[in-house]
Order: structure tokens, then sequence, then C-alpha cells
């Protein structure tokens, strides 16, 4: 864990590197002590049906979803998901200073009782991690 999953609107395709951001949670993720770095999954969905706010097509979204294991305190998920918000909202500092982007982020656990995984991911990273 964490599995975190991206929606955008279509209309930020132009402003929006999805792989950066990707690649930013991703490496974020990696440095939470609290997040074991053979389970983070970022992935990045591109919403091409939408409405927002008044209708104004130019507006757009980027919302952020966090899934991780149950058990961890509160202040652990409260600084997790503060530090991933924060290095979205430095990818898109840029596009979020000329157009108008809602980005918005939410941490929620998952029920170990209700959650099954199994994968070989770990066999194949390097340094056997």
């Amino acid at each position: 864990m964490p599995h975190i999953h991206i929606d955008y609107s279509a209309n930020l395709e132009r402003l929006l590197d999805p792989g950066a951001l990707c690649e930013a949670l991703r490496r974020e993720a990696a440095t939470i002590e609290a997040f074991p770095m053979p389970g983070i999954r970022v992935r990045a969905i591109r919403v091409d049906h939408y409405a927002i706010a008044d209708g104004d097509p130019a507006h757009g979204f980027v919302d952020i979803r966090i899934r991780i294991r149950e058990g961890r305190p509160a202040e652990v998920k409260e600084a997790a998901l503060a530090h991933l918000f924060e290095a979205a909202r430095q990818v898109l500092c840029g596009a979020m200073a000329e157009h108008s982007i809602a980005l918005s982020a939410e941490l929620r656990d998952i029920d170990a009782q209700l959650s099954r995984k199994c994968g070989t991911i770990r066999d194949h990273l390097g340094g056997g991690a």
C-alpha cells in the first residue's frame, strides 16, 4: 500500500502530464515510512464526461484517492495525506496559476478482512526489498 488513484478532467490533457504526476506521487509515497515501497501503485484516469461548478467547460479537476490498509494512527495518515497533496500541488502549480482547476485528495482505510492480494513484485525488486 498505498494505492493511489488519480482522476482528471479531459480538458486538462494539454496542461497536465499524467505520467509526471503519477511519478511525483510514487516518489513521495516511497519516502513515507508507513508505506512499504513494493506496495505502491499509482494510476491516472482521464475522465471524458463531467460537469463542474457553473458548467463552464474551462473548469477542470484533479481528484486523488489514496487507499491504505487499516491500522495506521491518525497522525501518520494525516501527515501522509499532507505530503502527497503537496507533491501533487507542486506538479500542478503552474497550470493552477493560469487555469480554473479543483484539486482534491482523500485517504481511506481498506478493511483487511475484505481485501485479498497476491503478487510477485517483491520477488523481482533489486536489492531484495
